[in-house]
């Protein structure tokens, strides 16, 4: 009886010490939603949040400004509170101390965008309930109290049988001792907190060159919002080469002058960020001419969308023959600033990755993330008649009758294919 109810006062203060844990890191998240809203949503935003002024937050210490540093954590929160350590005069100091921006990063770091799917006969109820925080606090009250009432009855039971009694920091420690000296226990414990630190690794793991909404500042605040969105520049305008061959291209700057020779003015920026282009080429917005003579500058863009060496992509194939249209990839491109990787939540809501049953699971940019797509993207059969022959064969095989052909049917599937 005795063994049962110590074994049953580890169990609860296991439990007690779990979910204490969790509320700390809850209260945390919760205090740094709460900053956020009031001080930092004015001008930055989050993956689902809309436009902004200032930079998308999520992955801030992957971006350019904090990943080289020696301790991008550290210098994120002297930056917050002095942005002109790093030299940015456009963002006032914030009077936040340590605590409350590292409260602001696990905020950012546990963000999931809100997702509702509404069909045409249902409806979403969104109902009130209590937060985790207040869920984990109840329960962890009702666990201190089941171990009080339970070091009473021991207390009481000792008193009856005439032994010492124990205070609840003796019983504790009491615990401890015999917990320790219990050889199986101990044993399942540190098998128990092994699995728990090899899940913490393999996640991590997991997530290396996992680059999705990664949205690096550039040398120049281009919106493709302005260009591609308001003014419908055609994608293929300024990435001419995506149609014909490996890469989509970042545009010279003389392409910029094509437009900006008599647009001298931005919509949102006004003259500042058109006068770093004028800068580059040498144009004097004055006269309308260029400088003769001009020591010509390159445009430092930062690369947004990078594969390793060991895989082969080529963009001709896809726009040309697969028939994709950018935002099946990029996302809807023409709603954002500058360039970011999209989301895998944000590409599945894309009508036409939609229309051709285009389902990802996997991150973007991400070996899984291509054979998702490998495998639900239907080929077109009639248009292309560069296969045709190839196209007719797989018609009339009896293994694909009544199948849904698709790149992986074809060979898509093959490391070779990939990777060489």
């Amino acid at each position: 009886m005795i063994l049962l109810k110590n074994f049953t006062i580890r169990i609860l203060f296991i439990s007690v010490f779990t979910s204490l844990c969790f509320i700390s890191i809850s209260q945390d998240v919760a205090e740094g939603e709460q900053i956020f809203k009031n001080v930092c949503k004015a001008c930055h935003n989050l993956p689902g949040g809309g436009m902004s002024t200032g930079p998308d937050l999520k992955d801030v210490l992957n971006s350019e400004k904090f990943v080289n540093q020696e301790d991008p954590t550290e210098t994120f929160i002297k930056y917050v509170q002095n942005p002109l350590t790093l030299g940015v005069k456009a963002m006032p100091a914030q009077d936040l101390d340590d605590t409350q921006v590292l409260s602001v990063l696990e905020f950012i770091n546990t963000y999931v965008p809100e997702e509702q799917e509404v069909s045409s006969n249902e409806e979403i109820v969104v109902a009130d309930g209590m937060s985790s925080v207040n869920i984990l606090l109840i329960i962890s009250i009702i666990l201190v109290i089941f171990i009080i009432a339970l070091i009473s009855i021991k207390n009481t039971l000792k008193k009856i049988q005439d032994q010492k009694t124990e205070t609840i920091s003796e019983s504790i420690i009491n615990f401890c001792k015999v917990y320790w000296a219990n050889s199986k226990a101990v044993l399942v414990s540190a098998f128990i907190l092994f699995i728990f630190v090899l899940k913490i690794v393999f996640d991590t793991m997991m997530g290396i060159g996992v680059v999705e909404g990664y949205q690096p500042d550039q040398p120049i605040q281009f919106s493709h919002k302005i260009h591609a969105g308001v003014n419908g520049i055609d994608c293929n305008y300024c990435h001419s080469s995506a149609r014909n061959s490996k890469t989509a291209s970042v545009p010279s700057a003389d392409l910029c002058m094509n437009c900006h020779t008599q647009i001298k003015t931005g919509t949102i920026t006004g003259e500042t960020e058109i006068n770093k282009i004028y800068d580059a080429v040498g144009f004097n917005p004055e006269t309308g001419k260029y400088i003769e003579d001009y020591q010509q500058k390159p445009i430092q863009w930062v690369r947004v969308h990078s594969l390793p060496d060991l895989t082969y992509f080529n963009h001709s194939q896809h726009v040309n023959v697969a028939g994709l249209e950018c935002q099946q990839c990029h996302g809807n491109v023409e709603e954002k600033t500058v360039g970011q990787v999209a989301f895998k939540d944000e590409l599945n809501k894309v009508q036409k990755n939609q229309d051709e049953g285009i389902k990802f699971k996997h991150p973007t940019l991400t070996m899984g993330w291509c054979i998702d797509c490998h495998r639900t993207k239907e080929i077109d059969m009639e248009s292309n008649e560069y296969y045709a022959d190839m196209h007719e064969k797989l018609k009339s095989d009896p293994k694909y009758q009544d199948k849904k052909i698709t790149p992986a049917l074809i060979g898509g599937m093959e490391c070779g294919k990939c990777h060489y």
